[in-house]
């Protein structure tokens, strides 16, 4: 980047500055003895061509669009169109979710986000006996195709991308969209979206798995093989280090962890017998958008260079969009405070800024509301507007990469990348990304980072406005949404019409073919495509997967 004569003048005029410095830091101390970010980085005082005096532009930032993709996936990235605005929603009925999209949707919601309730995500139907005072509650409950069809009734399915967030029961949700989809009139190769569909996550951070890790895997490749023929457009997998950072971890783990189950799944679906090329074009992740605003930035940059490395040196990747890292992004639930929510909204729009700087193919806004209940109309208004503010109002998408080639970003990218690196050779160490979650490598250094960061905030040492400084005295909230625990009542009735009005004969006859093709080797989406034709419910199509895959015990961390 510049000539060693150069370097040196600067070097000679940096040690200068410093020394000059000294007796004024003596009169007037800093703040702080130490400043280190969230991943436990140094931050220096002042960034300079010193630090990135070895640095090889091409090599590590490049252009947009082009490897190793630094600067963006795209070559004009906003400029061209703004990112898919989300915003995550899902409550109580399929009739009460539909309003809430279609209200989203007339304020300038760009793609839907469908949050499904704990029995939905763990593959139990509203009347089994562990779904009591679950149903609806942080999410829609969809016991069958009929639900999905209240789900989406009014909306396009060939106009709008839908993302979905479920895991362990992704092949059945993703079959109940491709049959509503049919219903519309609508081929799934019109469909465009996303399932999360990433299970590994699931056993390290969040716990909403039903299969042991090896059918689960057979699963999640059977979907890349079905779609990349049928679905070609949709994204099958989301790898989502979201959840893993809301779980606790820094901001390097959540790029390692994430980037180690990425490279599990690429594996599994190579061992299955696809081409990298085939498949890796439709992988898609989902990150988090913290506090640390520098830090996030130069997470995503370095998450996209090291993923494009990834897929080039060790698969061999040919085809260029086998090596883009295309994210998603949802701001940070876990800083939402329930004292002065009012901040939220000022903590959520610079964590939205951040994944914009950062190079996002898509956003969700958290609601200022969300650390008491379900958000109101009026606080996912607010949501949405921020990210209107930041896309047509505040600048930050007028050019590509605008703190590219800052000193403390580029030093900074590259610090996250090299530390995630050495995370995942550990990993690889261990036996990959499955071995890691098994032995507990993952889980402990999750839960070790969760309790430095909570002993902070108690200690003061990390500082959260209206919670251990700047407190005052509040009410208690008001008006809040609540989901109606009737919703249960009217979804088991539902259930009961829906197994009255249906070929029961079919059902069975499918469902018995499942776990027949189950326990061999042949594709199971075409299977459970035709059980959620029939009107086989979630929990009967998850429960013929049981009966031949078995569930996942959790494995202890403790003293590990």
């Amino acid at each position: 980047m510049f000539d060693g004569k150069k370097i040196g003048e600067i070097g000679e005029g940096y040690r200068e500055w410093a020394d000059k410095l000294e007796p004024k830091l003596a009169r007037r101390p800093e703040r702080k003895a130490d400043f280190i970010n969230t991943s436990g980085i140094p931050i220096k005082r002042v960034y300079t061509p010193l630090d990135v005096a070895d640095f090889d532009y091409m090599r590590e930032l490049g252009l947009p669009g082009e490897y190793p993709f630094t600067r963006g996936v795209q070559p004009t990235m906003y400029r061209g169109r703004l990112w898919t605005m989300r915003q995550y929603a899902g409550f109580a009925t399929a009739e009460d979710t539909n309003r809430r999209y279609r209200f989203l949707l007339e304020q300038g919601q760009t793609g839907l986000s469908v949050a499904f309730d704990l029995p939905t995500q763990i593959g139990y139907d509203s009347d089994h006996p562990l779904a009591q005072g679950e149903v609806g509650k942080v999410g829609v409950a969809i016991d069958s195709l009929k639900d999905m069809e209240i789900l989406f009734d009014q909306i396009p399915l060939d106009k709008v991308s839908t993302s979905m967030t479920i895991n362990a029961p992704a092949a059945v949700l993703l079959a109940m969209y491709i049959a509503v989809a049919e219903r519309q009139g609508v081929s799934s190769k019109q469909l465009r979206g996303t399932i999360q569909n990433d299970v590994l996550k699931e056993y390290s951070a969040r716990g909403t798995y039903i299969f042991p890790p090896q059918p689960s895997m057979r699963i999640i490749t059977d979907i890349f093989s079905f779609c990349s023929q049928e679905v070609p457009q949709w994204n099958t997998i989301s790898i989502s280090g979201y959840h893993i950072r809301e779980a606790g971890s820094t901001a390097v783990q959540e790029v390692a962890f994430t980037l180690a189950d990425g490279i599990a799944y690429v594996e599994a679906a190579i061992s299955a017998g696809l081409d990298v090329d085939e498949f890796a074009p439709r992988l898609s992740f989902f990150f988090n958008a913290h506090l640390d605003f520098f830090e996030e930035i130069a997470k995503f940059r370095a998450a996209r260079r090291l993923w494009s490395k990834i897929m080039q040196e060790r698969f061999k990747a040919k085809d260029s969009r086998s090596m883009m890292m295309r994210f998603h992004t949802q701001t940070a639930g876990c800083t939402l405070t329930a004292q002065q929510p009012k901040n939220n909204i000022v903590r959520v729009a610079f964590q939205a800024l951040s994944a914009v700087l950062g190079g996002t193919q898509s956003l969700h806004t958290n609601s200022m509301d969300e650390a008491f209940c379900l958000p109101s109309e009026e606080a996912v208004q607010i949501a949405l507007r921020t990210q209107q503010l930041i896309g047509y109002e505040s600048g930050a998408t007028e050019t590509v990469d605008p703190l590219g080639g800052s000193y403390y970003i580029e030093e900074l990218t590259r610090e996250i990348l090299d530390r995630a690196q050495n995370y995942i050779d550990k990993i690889d160490e261990l036996g990959g990304a499955a071995a890691a979650i098994e032995k507990g490598f993952i889980q402990r250094e999750i839960q070790d980072s969760a309790y430095r960061y909570q002993r902070e905030i108690e200690k003061d040492e990390r500082v959260v406005v209206g919670v251990n400084r700047f407190q005052v005295e509040e009410e208690s909230a008001k008006d809040l949404l609540r989901v109606d625990p009737t919703v249960r009542l009217s979804q088991m009735e539902r259930l009961k019409a829906l197994r009255l009005e249906r070929d029961n004969g079919r059902v069975k006859a499918i469902l018995s073919e499942l776990r027949r093709a189950a326990e061999g080797n042949e594709n199971l989406m075409p299977l459970i495509l035709d059980a959620v034709r029939a009107y086989a419910t979630l929990g009967e199509t998850c429960d013929a997967l049981r009966d031949v895959f078995g569930e996942y015990q959790a494995v202890s961390t403790i003293g590990g």
